[in-house]
């Protein structure tokens, strides 16, 4: 990878780190002074932002900037989009701010995504000085092991929450729909309505996609760290 890459990289995941930590930060404040119910008036915009510019991440994969697979980064990011741009903003009152799992869905992505980007940025800044990861640096460590091992519990906890700010925005739709029998919005919505249920069908099959590639990620790290162990014992010996 050339320097200029490598730098415009580190640029993009500080950028990226630095929102989701903020993000992070700002629901744990509005969480302790005023309960799930005012995540969204407080945060919701500031997430469409910070989530839209993930779609630079599938630029990154198209013109092989990254090694990210596209069908991987291109599910992700746009399953997000659509939650937030398609599901939140348009039933705010339904997925969010009467919904709990809006605030667990933030907090799990907003972790999961503070600790990658910061991965990334750790990644980037060894190659650039001419060196690998090393589990003997306890800040290589350290992010090493959180981002490939908190996945276990915050993907779970961000796909069912996602799960439940659909269904909750389904039953507004349901709502709007009986609401203009007769009308063109009676239609549109009942459209809108099987269009989640098809969206839902494909969300678990889709998550265990996502999982899984984590999985195997988290076998070839597992696999160098072993390597790197024989290495190690050979030359002591």
């Amino acid at each position: 990878m050339s320097s200029a890459k490598a730098w415009y990289l580190i640029a993009y995941n500080g950028l990226s780190a630095s929102a989701w930590f903020s993000l992070l930060l700002q629901i744990l404040i509005s969480l302790s002074e005023y309960g799930y119910t005012s995540t969204y008036t407080k945060v919701g915009i500031y997430v469409q932002w910070v989530q839209t510019l993930a779609v630079l991440e599938i630029l990154h994969s198209v013109t092989g900037i990254v090694r990210a697979p596209l069908f991987t980064t291109l599910m992700q990011v746009a399953s997000r989009l659509f939650l937030v741009h398609g599901i939140v903003a348009q039933f705010p009152q339904e997925a969010a701010i009467e919904n709990p799992f809006y605030t667990s869905m933030l907090l799990a992505w907003s972790v999961t995504e503070a600790v990658r980007y910061n991965f990334f940025v750790r990644t980037l800044s060894a190659q650039i000085g001419g060196r690998e990861m090393s589990r003997d640096d306890g800040v290589d460590a350290l992010l090493t092991w959180l981002r490939y091992n908190t996945f276990f519990v915050l993907y779970p906890v961000g796909i069912g929450s996602e799960i439940m700010c659909i269904w909750r925005a389904m039953g507004g739709m349901k709502s709007l729909a009986r609401g203009n029998v007769g009308t063109s919005e009676d239609g549109m919505y009942g459209l809108a309505w099987w269009g989640c249920v098809i969206v839902l069908c494909v969300y678990v099959p889709g998550s265990w996609i996502l999982y899984t590639y984590m999985m195997a990620q988290r076998r070839k790290v597992a696999k160098g760290d072993s390597s790197a162990n024989k290495k190690r014992s050979k030359k002591i010996r």
